[in-house]
């Protein structure tokens, strides 16, 4: 054991890094020279007899990880200048008799893990704890608010922190500011009451809460807080209604943000006491009843979220007394009735989105003459009527206008020209009527143009050559006629869609479009198509004859899985197909399936040869008759671009006389999406990849497939089978969701877990991993299964791993993998290493790749990342009322592509 004191000429160690006296006797203070050791790592000074202060030049051992120096008798203040030790990890100082406060430059300390400064003095009018933004984990101090009785301040924001919120802090009567927001904090929220001059209370994106209907029980504690300006508790685990008590908070308060947990029950009317609230955002709970018309008095706000709920009944009038009003959100809700006229009265409005509700009625020219609208206006997925109001063109300063999916009828009006700020325009899936008005062209900033799924006619615009920043054109599934043109946007095809016009020609080859010299051939050849067509109606009537004959043929032989002959225009024989295969050939066998096989093939049709895919039923499988008529009867009727077109169906026998059945699908050059996620090696090639805006956009290609079942069909249909291997890609590497051998279908929208007796005739549907364990215990088919499939099918696309990965074994699922991935902050550690290098490196432009004109390692891309893999999450639930629609799906991952584009538009402008 050693004595005395501590030499001074310990400074000129120069070289020293490790000084441990730990354990002696050592009296006096520690030297000044101390300071001089700019190499110095580890300082131990623990069980000692030294005295006085902590010299402020400690600070000059600017290597220091740990200084210990508990357990002595040193007094005075903790020097100020120990916050610039930024390699300082640990920190003990317990056991001495230390006054005055926690300096606030501890909050600089970034690399600190642990600070141990217990039984000591510690005291005055103010403390202040600073300690956000760092990687600190562990609990807080149970005794904190007992030992820091004075405390003003606790930020630990950002941080790893778990266990419970320390009940403590009750005690801490002078605390103005609590910050424990982006931890891992549990348990219920402490009661607050003696807290009364909190003016910032922030807890949000932690796992407080219990899912129970008392939770919000610390609010009512909150109402003694007279000063309370901020109250952030959003993306917790928070249950229950929304506490009337709510009224008596601080009418001082400012911000409520409640989204991302999960309250019920109705909005208080209560609410209307709050009035200097400027932002209320109670997004993605699970609230019900009515908007109170209470919330117009509400005249300081400017931030109503309310989408994402269950709120069902009309839109207030008294929306309109909102007059400072910025961003209205409302969308995904179960809103009737129309649009109250008095929002025109929130004449600040920059953003309006009441999307994806029961919404009906005109759209009232009132709403389109709100000139500040310039961010969003989105009234999509609704039941609106009607002419689109010339008076959209007052709103010349929006940019993204979205009035898809309504039963909006007449034409689009010229006056959309004024419109000169737009850059992205949905007018699809309504009955619009007439031309695209000249006046677009005066659109030069638009970047997405979507007036697919309407009643339009004439010729595609020339005028759409000349803007230059459209990224996707999609004019697809109307009546548009003659030639495509070839310049601007239409010299590449993977972005303009333009399936479902049937009078188009000529364009680029890779849209295969008849000539169009062959359609003036044909205009040529009507006339005498006339000609024969009235000589031959002279037979009509033996036809008709001859077809009652096969008929009753037909229905004697008594088949009961035949399919009708109208079902499909084009009919094909047995002997055609095995022509166009060159006798089922192994050659050109490109699949095998549970219940057949599929085979490449050029089949002759009106003059002309096709590709085509050739899907063979093995009659001798049980269930593969089932499934051709599953497949017939679910394809028949559906039509969008992306799913698998089948072309024709083949119901007879072969030459050996057996039953055969064959669908006949167009052929997408680019396979399967299993191909290209788990590529083989082959040869000398290397193996193909996607990058990740090409994931993202085959992950949005099968969310509007799988929406469009759900939803859009006058039927409802389960797929019961999404995998990759069942989604094709064209040559474009857009996604086409095939194989509907097990879907079924669901007689009703509003009942989704309910089926048909036929759904529980097959017993367990879909494929290991990809279907939902409820399938597994019997429970039947429904639109939530596909969600659960969906959702696994999207986190394989982005981590490269299937859900049978040997690592997934015991109950640990890729849901649960990727869910722990995102709360521990590792989420580049579960990426599909193809993506990460691409992700840190960006690509180049060959090989099916995008350049990434920015490294998206950065914060925004990674924000970006981990919302796709929270899709992906929240779909593939274990429990099925837990998983959100699909409806929710596409809205939610198309934002996530806007801001990724937006993103990589912006590191091109800068690295310009």
């Amino acid at each position: 054991m050693l004595y005395g004191s501590i030499s001074p000429h310990i400074g000129n160690l120069s070289f020293l890094k490790e000084l441990d006296l730990t354990n002696n006797s050592f009296i006096e203070g520690i030297p000044l020279e101390i300071g001089h050791l700019h190499r110095l790592q580890y300082l131990q000074l623990t069980n000692n007899s030294l005295r006085g202060e902590i010299p402020s030049n400690i600070s000059g051992c600017s290597a220091l990880a740990e200084f210990s120096a508990a357990n002595n008798k040193l007094v005075g203040q903790l020097p100020w200048q120990i916050g610039g030790l930024n390699k300082l990890r640990v920190l003990f100082v317990t056991k001495n008799d230390l006054t005055g406060s926690i300096p606030p430059s501890f909050g600089n300390l970034s690399s600190l893990q642990i600070l141990r400064a217990g039984e000591n003095h510690f005291s005055g009018s103010t403390v202040h704890v600073y300690f956000s933004y760092n990687q600190l984990h562990g609990n807080l101090p149970r005794n904190l608010g007992i030992s820091l009785p004075n405390l003003r301040t606790l930020d630990v924001a950002y941080n790893r922190f778990t266990g419970t919120v320390p009940p403590s802090l009750s005690n801490a009567s002078s605390l103005v500011v609590l910050q424990l927001p982006s931890n891992n904090f549990t348990g219920t929220m402490p009661s607050m009451e003696s807290s009364r001059n909190l003016m910032w209370l922030s807890i949000f994106n932690n796992s407080l809460g219990s899912g129970q209907a008392n939770d919000l029980s610390f609010l009512c504690s909150l109402t003694n807080a007279s000063s309370l300006q901020w109250l952030l508790i959003h993306y917790n685990n928070f249950g229950g209604s929304l506490p009337k008590q709510v009224a008596n908070l601080s009418t001082g308060l400012e911000v409520l943000s409640l989204k991302g947990n999960r309250l019920s029950g109705g909005i208080p009317g209560e609410i209307q006491n709050l009035v200097s609230l400027q932002w209320l955002d109670a997004t993605y709970n699970n609230f019900s009843g009515t908007i109170p018309p209470a919330i117009g008095k509400l005249q300081a706000l400017q931030q109503l979220q309310l989408s994402y709920n269950s709120i069902s009944g009309s839109i207030p009038s008294s929306i309109g007394n909102l007059t400072k009003l910025l961003g209205l959100y409302l969308s995904n809700n179960h809103l009737q009735g129309g649009i109250p006229a008095g929002i025109e009265n929130c004449r600040n409005l920059m953003t309006l989105d009441i999307s994806y509700n029961n919404l009906s009625g005109v759209i009232p020219s009132q709403i389109m003459s709100i000139s500040s609208l310039s961010r969003l206006l989105n009234l999509s997925y609704n039941h609106f009527a009607g002419a689109i109001p010339v008076e959209v063109g007052s709103l010349t300063n929006l940019e993204d206008l979205d009035l898809s999916h309504n039963a909006l009828s007449e034409e689009i009006p010229d006056s959309l020209g004024s419109c000169v700020a737009m850059e992205e325009l949905h007018l699809q899936g309504n009955l619009l009527q007439g031309t695209i008005p000249s006046s677009i062209q005066s659109l030069k900033g638009i970047r997405i143009l979507d007036v697919s799924s309407n009643n339009l006619s004439g010729q595609i615009p020339k005028f759409l050559e000349d803007i230059k920043e459209l990224q996707l054109l999609n004019m697809s599934y109307n009546d548009f006629e003659d030639e495509v043109p070839l310049g601007g946007v239409f010299k590449n095809a993977s972005i303009i869609l333009l399936d479902g016009n049937r009078k188009l020609c000529g364009g680029l080859a890779e849209l295969q479009l008849p000539s169009c010299s062959f359609r003036q051939h044909k205009k040529v050849l009507s006339h005498k198509l006339k000609i024969v067509i009235s000589t031959i109606s002279s037979l009509g009537f033996l036809t008709c004859i001859a077809s009652c004959l096969l008929i009753f043929w037909i229905k004697k032989k008594g088949k009961p899985d035949t399919i009708p002959a109208d079902d499909f225009q084009l009919q094909v024989s047995y002997h055609s197909l095995h022509k166009a295969t060159d006798g089922f050939a192994t050659t050109n066998l490109i699949g095998v399936g549970s219940f057949g096989s599929v085979y490449k093939g050029v089949l002759d049709m009106n003059e002309h040869s096709t590709t085509i895919a050739v899907k063979v039923f093995n009659l001798q499988r049980r269930g593969a008759s089932k499934s051709f008529m599953a497949e017939c009867a679910a394809l028949k009727n559906i039509r969008h671009r992306n799913l698998v077109k089948v072309l024709t169906a083949c119901s007879g026998v072969d030459h050996q006389g057996n039953d055969f059945k064959a669908l006949v699908y167009e052929f997408l050059v680019n396979g399967s999406l299993e191909d290209w996620l788990h590529p083989v090696q082959s040869g000398d090639e290397p193996p193909r990849s996607l990058n990740f805006i090409q994931r993202l956009n085959i992950s949005i290609d099968v969310a509007y497939a799988m929406n469009y079942l759900h939803h859009q069909c006058g039927t409802p249909i389960v797929h019961c089978d999404l995998k990759p291997s069942n989604v094709l890609l064209d040559e474009d590497l857009v996604g086409h969701v095939g194989d509907f051998g097990l879907a079924r279908f669901l007689p009703s929208v509003a009942d989704s877990s309910s089926t048909c007796e036929a759904s529980s005739s097959i017993g367990i549907k879909g494929t290991v991993g990809y279907a939902p364990p409820e399938y597994g215990m019997g429970h039947e088919v429904s639109v939530q299964g596909d969600v659960y499939s969906y959702g696994v099918h999207l986190l394989e696309m982005f981590t490269g791993r299937k859900p049978t990965d040997e690592a997934f074994q015991e109950g640990f699922t890729i849901h649960r993998f990727v869910r722990t991935a995102i709360s521990e902050k590792l989420v580049t550690e579960l990426l599909d290493p193809v993506l990460l290098n691409e992700l840190h490196i960006g690509g180049t432009t060959h090989n099916n790749t995008i350049q990434v004109a920015t490294k998206t390692s950065s914060p925004k891309a990674e924000e970006i990342l981990i919302s796709i893999l929270e899709i992906g999450v929240a779909c593939s639930s274990d429990i099925p009322q837990e998983r959100i629609s699909m409806n929710e799906v596409v809205t939610r991952l198309v934002s996530s592509r806007k801001s990724f584009l937006d993103q990589s538009t912006r590191r091109r402008r800068e690295v310009r």
